[in-house]
């Protein structure tokens, strides 16, 4: 009866796990996300160093509208608004190798970024040098 119960257990645990991992680790539910206000928590370099950023002056906005989307630089106000930088870029998302990437193209360059992960307050983006930033949603400033 022991080992019922331990192989009960044992596929229970296969099968829970199997699910969390397809469900939470599909490409196709990232862009649910996406939209909104971000700003970098850390940035972890190709080389391994980590920084940790306690303030952002900038934070990312980005906008999604079905396969494509804009991503601007925007200064948050004390009134709860945003002051924009003038840096956007125009990127249409695809998914390749599993994975959601970000093409970004500009008069100057085309580059891609890889969405590693993604949930309702936290971002992954791993860029094309391998550097792998992790974005926190933007809460307001209180005073």
């Amino acid at each position: 009866m022991n080992q019922r119960l331990n192989t009960y257990f044992l596929y229970s645990i296969l099968i829970i796990s199997i699910f969390i991992s397809c469900s939470k680790n599909n490409p196709k539910n990232y862009t649910q996300y996406l939209d909104g206000y971000w700003e970098i928590k850390k940035v972890i370099m190709a080389n391994g160093n980590e920084k940790e950023y306690k303030f952002n002056q900038n934070i990312d906005f980005f906008q999604i509208n079905d396969t494509a989307g804009i991503r601007k630089k925007v200064q948050p106000k004390f009134d709860g608004s945003f002051t924009t930088t003038g840096t956007s870029e125009i990127f249409t998302l695809r998914i390749e190798n599993d994975s959601l990437r970000l093409h970004y193209k500009t008069s100057f360059a085309s580059w891609v970024e890889t969405v590693i992960s993604v949930e309702e307050n936290e971002i992954v983006i791993k860029n094309e040098t391998g550097n792998v930033y992790f974005y926190r949603r933007y809460q307001k400033i209180e005073l």
